[in-house]
Formats: structure tokens, sequence, C-alpha cells
């Protein structure tokens, strides 16, 4: 019997992303990664080699060796720096949640950044160390002092946001490349923020071991990340049920009104024939002009030549009918006629 898969066909089957696993050899590396994370706050806390070698950097100043460059650092250093470098990320994975129809790119970047401000954000507080162009005392390591360089936020921020896109590889081929690229990147970015005076080599170490370690347990959470994008898709589907359901449907004016409906409401109209005269039947008649309480006039037919208003008088001509004064002529006076004036 086949499955509902095997009728679908492979292209239009959606991608069921590769979900790494913690294995023996991921184990190690955290191990290994935790250790020196260890060994290098110890070296800070106790004003070792790693302090030495801190104030050798800062002391010859690289940022005036190479002032050529500065320019460039200036912008390559905003890669790891935290709201532009995960808005990037977040839309190239916004959309390839919408590909791949799953959750798992978004649930894996956000778990990753909460994981990292968990973890440097406390050693920041904790540590309290300040940097480079707040140093007191030569020599000194500037712990527990009021700063918060201590991993460096930048480079921490580096390897984990450019990591999570090697991290989310479909392929092992892409997945090496994506890794040697990020790795670039965040060996860039803490090396300019050295170059700029802003970090001390020991911040930038530790927040080398920092990232990786938030990309090596992320395997750890892929369980919790499966169960949250399972609620948020039902969460998702309820509402939009919901949405449905609450949605009005048009209604007839009757029906809503409550106006019973008759058998002649579903009856159509019949069309009667109409004869030349305008009624049926063919009886002739006249359209009246939209006015009911007038009765229905005869129009003459006349000319457009014709005059509306004749010239003269408007009374008919009638033979028995005598002119009540006779024309004016110059013997006479104004108004009178020929026998009357005489008498």
């Amino acid at each position: 019997m086949r499955t509902n898969d095997e009728l679908v066909p492979a292209e239009e089957r959606p991608t069921d992303p590769v979900r790494p696993r913690m294995t023996r050899t991921r184990l190690g590396i955290f191990v290994a990664t935790s250790v020196v994370y260890v060994a290098i706050v110890v070296g800070v806390l106790t004003t070792s080699w790693p302090v030495r070698f801190d104030w050798q950097v800062m002391l010859f100043r690289p940022y005036k060796q190479w002032p050529e460059i500065h320019t460039f650092l200036d912008y390559f250093v905003v890669l790891g720096q935290r709201g532009p470098t995960a808005v990037a990320v977040a839309a190239w994975l916004g959309w390839c949640t919408h590909k791949q129809k799953t959750l798992r790119p978004l649930l894996v970047l956000g778990t990753s950044l909460l994981l990292l401000n968990a973890t440097v954000g406390a050693a920041k507080i904790g540590m309290g160390r300040l940097g480079p162009h707040y140093a007191t005392s030569i020599g000194s390591n500037e712990m527990f002092a009021g700063g918060d360089i201590f991993p460096s936020g930048h480079t921490a921020n580096a390897v984990v946001t450019w990591g999570v896109l090697a991290y989310l590889a479909t392929t092992p081929h892409t997945r090496r490349i994506a890794s040697v690229i990020a790795a670039l990147l965040a060996l860039g970015v803490g090396m300019t923020t050295v170059y700029l005076g802003t970090h001390w080599m020991s911040d930038v170490t530790l927040g080398w071991t920092a990232g990786l370690m938030v990309l090596l347990v992320l395997p750890w959470f892929e369980p919790l990340m499966a169960r949250a994008e399972a609620t948020l898709l039902a969460l998702w589907r309820r509402l939009r049920e919901r949405r449905v359901t609450l949605a009005p449907v048009p209604v007839p004016a009757a029906v809503a009104l409550g106006a019973p409906r008759t058998p002649a409401d579903d009856e159509l109209p019949v069309r009667e024939p109409v004869g030349a005269g305008g009624r049926p039947g063919g009886t002739p008649s006249r359209v009246t002009d939209g006015r009911p309480h007038l009765s229905p006039r005869t129009h003459t037919i006349r000319s457009e030549r014709t005059p509306v208003t004749p010239t003269g008088s408007r009374r008919p001509p009638h033979a028995d009918r005598v002119p009540r004064t006779t024309p004016l002529g110059p013997a006479t006076g104004r108004g009178r006629t020929a026998g009357t004036a005489g008498g």
C-alpha cells in the first residue's frame, strides 16, 4: 500500500531539514573548547601570560601602524555588530522558512541568540573588565572595574550569527564551505577590534570560544525547538480556523429581516410579448411621459421653421367683426373718425 508521501511528486514534497545531533566528535570539541574558555579566564584573573600579551599588543598600537586601512576596518567591524547582522541573517532565514515550509531556521537563530545573550552577557557583567582605552595602570588585568568587554561581544556574535548559516546547511559540502566563510568573518572581526584598540587580545580569544560553545550545544536544543515549532503551527492553524468561523456571511435583506419566503420568490419573471403600440397584446397606446395623474394629450406636428409666435394680432380674422377705430389719416384727429370730428 502506497503512503501519501509516495503519491506526491518528489519535487513537490516539503524538504525535511537535516537536524544535527550531539555526536561523540561534537561532544569532544565542546569539552576541549570549555577547557580553553576556563584557562583564558583563569589566566586573566591571575594576571599571567594572557595579560602580559594583552599589554604588549596594546602598547604596539596597531591602529597607528597601518592607518591606511583604518576607514575600511571601521565598516568591516559592523559584521560583528548584533543588530545589523541579526536583521540580515533573519531576512535570509525568513526566506528559507517560506521555501522549506518550516519554522526551524528562525527558531535556531532565536535560540542561538538567546544563549549568546545569556552566557556572554552574564560573563561581561560578572567580570567587569575595562578596555584598553580605559586602562588605569600598565600590567593590570583591569578586572571587576565596571567594564563590559570580557569576552568580546562583537567576536562572539560574529561566530554565532554567521555560524548559524553553516549549522543550517542541508548538505555536507555546503556546510564545509559555510563553516570556512563564517570562521574567516569571525577571525577578521575579532582582529579588527584589537586593531582599533577596543578589546584586549584575551577578550577576542574568549569571544571565539564562547561563540563556538553556543554553536556546539545547539543539537541539545533541537527537541525543544521541534516542540516549539509544532506548538506554533498548531496555534496558527487554530487562529486561521477561528478567523474563518467568525467571518460574516452575506445574507439577503429579506432573510435578514425575517420575512418569510413565498413560492413566487423562487419563480422567474415571465416576459409578455409587446406589440407595436407599446402594450402587451399589440394594443396601440402612447406611453405617458412620467405624469400618471394627467390624461394623455395629442401632439400636433409642426415644422421646425414655423415660428412659435406669429407676428401681428393673435385674434383670428372674423367676417362679422368691425374694427372699433378707423385708421388714422392726415386730416383726422388722433383716435377719432371723420364723422365724429365734424359733429
